[in-house]
Parts: C-alpha cells; structure tokens; sequence
C-alpha cells in the first residue's frame, strides 16, 4: 500500500523588499508545516522571497545579494520537508521570475516563469525574462508539474506540464484581488482540468501591498474539477492536503465557507489598510468625520482594522454643517468608541477670506470659497497627522474621484484612500453589509440624499447625476473603454454621457495628485490606468466617424 504524500499550502503575507524578514517566516513555516502537518513538502506563492511585486527594487544589484544570501540560508536551515520557493532568480541571460524545489538542502528543480503579464497592475516584462521549460519534480513518488501565476491562465504551460506525465500541477501565485476574480479563477482551472484530467494545487499570498491587496484562497481541485480543499481568505494558514500517489488520490479536506461579494470586498478594505498601517510604521488612523456615509464607511473600516485604540476622529464643522450631520457624526462616535476631537473651521476660513478680500475684489462667490472651506480642513487634518504621526485617511470614493468632485489639497489631502476604487452605489451597500454584522453607522447617514455642505442646501445631485446612472457610465466607460456612441446605445442619454466623461477627461490632474488607494474593481485609477493629462484625444471626432459609418 503506497503512503500518503502530505503537500502543505503555504498562504503567507510577505512584505516586499525584506528579504530577511521573509525568509525568517518562510523557515518558521516550514518548520510548522513539518510539526503540525507532518508535512512533505511545504509550498510558497510566488516571489514569497522578495514579497509581490518588488517593482524597481529588481533593477537594484544589492537586491540579489540579499536573495542569494539568504537562499543558502534558507537549503541549510530547513530540514525534513521540501520547500517549492518563488523567488527572482539573476543569471547571465537575464532575471527570471523562478521557482526552486529544495530538497535535503539543494535545489533539485528550477522552474521561470513563461507568460508575463503586461497588462492592468502587472509590469513583468519591464523586469523579466521569460522562460521556456518544463518543470516536473518528484516528491516521495509523487510526480508535481510546476507553473507559476499567469502560466496557468494560458494553455499551453499546462498542457505541456500534463504531457509530461505530472501526477499533479502545483500553482504558485501572486494574483492582485478584484470582486470577480476568485470565480474566473476556477472557471479557468476547470476547463483546464477537464481537458487534461491533472489535478491543480493552486497556492496564493495574502496581504495588502500599497494599492493591490492579495486574498488567499488558496485552493486544490481533483482530477474531475472538483474543489477539495479552499483555505479561508485574508488570513495567512497552511493547509495540509494529503495525496496518495498510486492509484492518485486527494483525501477530501477543509473548505471555507463562501462570502458574500460584499464580504470580500469588506474584508479586502481592511485587510488593505491594516498591511499599509502596520508595513509602514504609523502609528494609527486619523480621519475627518463629516456626518456623511462615505467617512462613516471608512471609519467603520478602520475602526475594524485596526481597534478602535488607534482610531483617532476630527469633526470640523462649518456655518453649512447641517444639525443632522452633527448629530449623526456624534453618534457613529459613540457606536464606535473612537477618540475624537471637534475643531470648528470657522476661524480658519474667515482669515482666509480676509487674506484675500483685495485679490477677489469685484469677483462674485463660487466654487473658491465653498473649497476654501475644504482647504481649512485639509490644513488641519495634516497638521494633526504629521504632529501625531497618524496615518490621515481620505474618504473620497472612485465615483467622486472619477469626475473631480473633490477638492486639490482639501478634502483629497492626506496619504491612504481607502474608497478610491469604490464606487458610490457600491458604497452604500458595504455600509448596508457592515451593519448586519452590528449596527455601527447611523441609519439616516445611510438614507440620507449625499451633500458636501459647503454650501446652503448643497447636493450632490445639484452638481452630478443620481449615482446609480453614474456609476453605470462610469464603469462603461472606465473599466471597459466604451465610446460615448457605445454607452449611449446602452441607454443612456447622449448629454449626460458627454457631461460625465468631459468630467473624468478634465480631472485627470486631480487624480495624478491623489493618495494611493485599494483596489477591488478590474480597473482601478492609477497603475492600470495611464491616461496623459494634456492631451487633444476627442470623442467628438470619434462621434462624428460614428454617424458616418452608420
């Protein structure tokens, strides 16, 4: 009777750039992986050396001396389990985006990744080599095909790993979260499987790196596609899974429960924020609390995150805070339990416009004083944050920031956007979600039609259309680079379309100048969407070819 092989999936949260630190993890992993599972061979995601993606710290020379180092460090150290290691491998020819298997302190097998993307968040040609073998290493009989990341999302890597008769395709990956991508995922493992019936280990980081957070899920599917084992999402665990050689079978293990879209992306936000808090070193949250749903949000976020111990709260009312905003502030305060400070901006603006009576003499009132007051509250914030040395959060979300309605250096000032890429309907449905868990924020700051209150009875709507068409726009033309003629064929009205991407187009300085922020959408702003500032591209062009097509 052949023994069993346990093969272990190491969901690790590596920080990018500490070699050293992540080595020591990836030792004490193995050594845990060893005691707790019996464990014969301990997996890892791709680069868990250098942590995903280290970006330029690649084009640093001293970079490889750290990950030779501590290479040698890792072979000697780790005893009595084999280790399959991501790392970026330095050779004549190149750098390669590598996978070792080490076994009895020595690399037996090497696989470099072959299909690199290029696209969205993913720059890998700007740093690697491609490369171009097969890799099949033996664990105790077992036969294990090895690929890495975006191999596995095309055919032929894992076609030909299964052609070379792998009992099974281990997957180390590093793939930057989106709502749909967990479903895409499987779909995609799926077919593979039922056109080559090779099973898939597929091991995944978790963890927020700047604006991409990676959420675990680490999964393995039989030899008929189905799922036998899926790990919890946003936690870092190791998950044994126990494989008989001959006849090949996966003795059934742990599956998680499914979440909910408003779950993971929930779940997504805090564990961004709480990798950026604590991988940088600040010493806690400050936020301005405005009476509205989007600071409710994040404060709940971050109350979540990170404990309410290290949650501070300003209110900065003006002349335009309505009683209700006060009132509805106060109470997500003390639902929450946060220290808070009120400072009135009152003060602050009237000097301003005292400092400028002569320049704007003869100039009516607009847009400049309503901003003014968003520019003393921003001034404020930042001298509290750089005083404490509390991380200041921005409550801005990606409908806002898509069409400029946020003010330059006033309430988009500050160094984290937890909402950048939340749009406002998807907003409201996270606050909604939040509260079944307990209700937390106030239910007529949900209700509520969404004002700025920089003016008398200022609203949103006042300056945009219902959110709920906007977002729809937003996504059509954002995310999926639809046309004006396009969105417009989808139902909407030519005028409003026009009025929302004229917005975006005319914003996109405001953007270039925003505080990163998590992404939990397919498009983000920022990264995986350079668009240029001055620019003469015109859709009234594109418009024009349109109608003489059609």
């Amino acid at each position: 009777m052949n023994e069993t092989v346990t093969l272990v999936m190491g969901q690790g949260n590596f920080l990018v750039g500490d070699v050293s630190g992540n080595a020591e993890k990836i030792i004490h992993m193995a050594e845990k992986a060893k005691k707790l599972h019996n464990g014969d061979l301990l997996i890892l995601p791709e680069l868990a050396l250098t942590g995903y993606p280290p970006e330029d710290l690649l084009l640093r020379p001293d970079l490889f001396r750290l990950v030779e180092h501590h290479i040698d460090k890792i072979k000697n150290t780790i005893k009595g389990i084999d280790l399959l290691l991501g790392y970026p491998e330095k050779t004549q020819e190149g750098v390669y985006n590598a996978a070792a298997y080490m076994q009895q302190g020595e690399i037996i097998a090497k696989y470099r990744k072959q299909h690199l993307p290029n696209y969205g968040v993913f720059d890998e040609k700007r740093y690697f080599i491609p490369g171009k073998d097969v890799c099949v290493a033996t664990c105790r009989g077992l036969r294990l095909g090895i690929l890495i990341c975006e191999d596995l999302w095309q055919p032929t890597p894992y076609q030909k790993t299964a052609a070379a008769s792998a009992d099974m395709v281990l997957c180390i990956n590093a793939s930057p979260y989106d709502f749909a991508k967990a479903k895409q995922r499987e779909e995609m493992m799926t077919k593979h499987i039922q056109q080559q019936n090779v099973p898939i280990l597929y091991v995944h980081c978790v963890g927020g790196q700047d604006e991409l957070v990676f959420d675990g899920g680490s999964l393995c599917m039989d030899q008929q596609g189905i799922i036998t084992h899926y790990a919890e999402r946003y936690i870092e665990t190791l998950i044994p899974v126990k494989v008989t050689p001959k006849p090949f079978t996966i003795t059934p293990g742990d599956i998680a429960p499914v979440k909910s879209q408003e779950e993971q992306i929930y779940q997504a936000l805090c564990l961004g924020l709480t990798d950026y808090v604590t991988k940088n070193g600040f010493k806690g949250i400050l936020l301005g609390l405005s009476g509205g749903i989007d600071s409710a949000l994040t404060l709940a976020i971050a109350v979540d995150a990170l404990g309410k111990e290290n949650v501070h709260v300003v209110m900065l009312p003006s002349r335009y805070t309505s009683t209700m905003s006060r009132e509805d502030a106060a109470e997500m305060i003390e639902n929450v339990g946060v220290k808070y400070s009120t400072i009135s901006i009152e003060d602050c603006f009237e000097s301003f416009c005292h400092a400028l009576e002569d320049e704007f003499t003869g100039l009516a009132p607009d847009t400049t004083e309503e901003n003014l007051q968003a520019r003393c509250r921003g001034v404020i914030l930042m001298a509290i944050s750089n005083k404490t040395g509390k991380l200041l959060l921005t409550t801005g979300n990606k409908s806002e920031v898509a069409v400029g309605y946020a003010t330059l250096y006033g309430d988009m000032c500050g160094g984290f956007s937890v909402l950048k890429d939340v749009p406002k309907t998807k907003v409201y449905e996270l606050a909604n979600y939040r509260n079944t868990l307990s209700a937390v924020i106030p239910e007529r700051i949900i209700q509520r039609p969404p004002t700025a209150e920089l003016a008398p009875n200022q609203l949103d709507e006042d300056s945009l259309p219902p959110y709920a068409i906007l977002d729809q726009i937003l996504e059509r033309y954002v995310e999926q680079d639809k046309s004006i003629a396009s969105i417009v064929a989808d139902g909407f009205e030519e005028e409003i379309v026009r009025k929302v991407i004229a917005m975006v187009d005319n914003n996109e300085y405001k953007r270039s100048q925003s505080p990163p922020g998590i992404r939990i959408t397919q498009r983000a702003f920022g990264k995986e969407r350079r668009y240029p500032i001055t620019s003469g591209f015109s859709h009234d062009i594109i418009w024009e070819i349109h109608h003489e097509e059609n």
